[in-house]
């Protein structure tokens, strides 16, 4: 690793750092010696020229990713990173027998602000959020394969979207055969991360797909932007009675149905349809007894805020007019941008919109293996409630 520049912080600006938080912004830096070039390693000092730490520069709102709070890390600093990764994912049991598929390093919350690894089933994927991270993915694959020994045979690169062009998808380690079977809690899916979204499938509900499966059996369900079906695979086999799959795309409904002919499922159990799920939930009082919404993000950015909002408000209006008496919804938010608070307060408005009687049963998150760290609050992105409707 070759450190390249310098960056000089204001006086005062590295209080945040001195708390480890990772992310040097723009704003704070007095001035920049040796011209890095954007990935570059470069070390943080205060106005004191007092180390403050190393990380990857880049230009724009967040010029340094800290990934070291010392001076002197180690010579792949990957290594230990990751195997203090797959401590944690160990320690907290994610990994089982009935689970392959998990998130080995998840940015911040594992100290490689940038980086995303996944692992399905001896399958690593790799996605790089920083061009410090894709310039040393090589390295990255080396780390994983040192520290999972034996454990993966193959390691795909996936970064095309998160970067743009010119940046080129490649297999870094093995060939990797897609789909791909993964196992999660027994269920099993498909995973395609060649041509599916993120790294191939969302591992961040998996706690959330098994408790809902504990509140399934016998019941109604309507699973809406059902992507790969991960719901409506978990309430099927807890035994619900009927389940109905829809998203807005073609491509998704195959998938899910694919995941429910995997796992075997009476397909008169389950009914999938290509349409907008607003367009589908009008005119459907009282039709279901538990309802999923979990959408896209609806605001990538602080500026789109306020319409992500009256995005939310209107799907949870219409859910909360669908659901039976006495019914279910589990209602979700992954957009970083929107908080804790702001999403409880927009379902409490859809309520009154919608006139039903609701209260908060649970308050739900992302898993362990996708850690939020107590010095970076911004990556509790997953914000979810599980509603009781009367």
């Amino acid at each position: 690793m070759e450190i390249t520049g310098t960056i000089y912080l204001k006086a005062g600006r590295e209080a945040s750092a001195k708390r480890f938080h990772p992310w040097i912004f723009s704003g704070a830096i007095q001035s920049i010696e040796n011209n890095p070039a954007e990935g570059d390693w470069v070390e943080v000092k205060d106005s004191k020229k007092q180390p403050v730490g190393l990380g990857h520069y880049q230009k724009g709102t967040i010029s340094v990713r800290l990934l070291s709070f010392s001076s002197l890390p180690n010579k792949n600093i990957y290594t230990e990173k990751i195997e203090t990764a797959f401590t944690l994912r160990s320690a907290s049991k994610v990994i089982t027998e009935q689970t392959n598929g998990y998130r080995l390093v998840h940015g911040e919350g594992d100290g490689l602000p940038g980086l995303i690894v996944d692992i399905y089933n001896g399958a690593a994927v790799i996605q790089a959020h920083s061009m410090g991270m894709h310039r040393d993915r090589h390295r990255i694959a080396e780390a994983i394969q040192e520290k999972l020994a034996g454990s993966v045979h193959t390691i795909y690169y996936k970064s095309q979207n998160t970067l743009g062009a010119p940046i080129v998808n490649e297999y870094l380690f093995g060939l990797g055969a897609v789909p791909h079977i993964i196992t999660e809690h027994g269920n099993k899916f498909f995973v395609d991360w060649e041509e599916g979204q993120k790294t191939g499938f969302f591992l961040d509900q998996r706690e959330n797909r098994k408790r809902l499966g504990e509140m399934t059996k016998g019941a109604t369900v309507l699973n809406t932007f059902c992507y790969t079906g991960g719901f409506s695979v978990y309430a099927l086999a807890a035994g619900a009675a009927l389940v109905h799959s829809v998203d807005a795309s073609e491509k998704a409904v195959e998938l899910t149905k694919k995941n429910i002919e995997l796992n075997g499922f009476d397909p008169q159990q389950h009914t999938c349809t290509v349409a907008d799920t607003f367009d589908f939930l009008k005119n459907k009082k009282d039709k279901y007894d538990l309802i999923i919404l979990d959408p896209p993000a609806f605001a990538k950015h602080k500026d789109a805020r306020h319409q992500a909002m009256k995005g939310y408000q209107r799907l949870n209006t219409e859910a909360l007019r669908a659901v039976k008496p006495n019914g279910i919804i589990f209602t979700f938010s992954c957009s970083q941008v929107i908080d804790k608070q702001l999403f409880y307060d927009t379902v409490v408005s859809s309520a009154i919109q919608a006139g039903r009687e609701v209260k908060v049963l649970q308050h739900l998150g992302q898993p362990a293996d996708h850690p939020v760290s107590i010095f970076h609050p911004e990556g509790e992105y997953l914000k979810g409630l599980i509603l009781y409707v009367a």
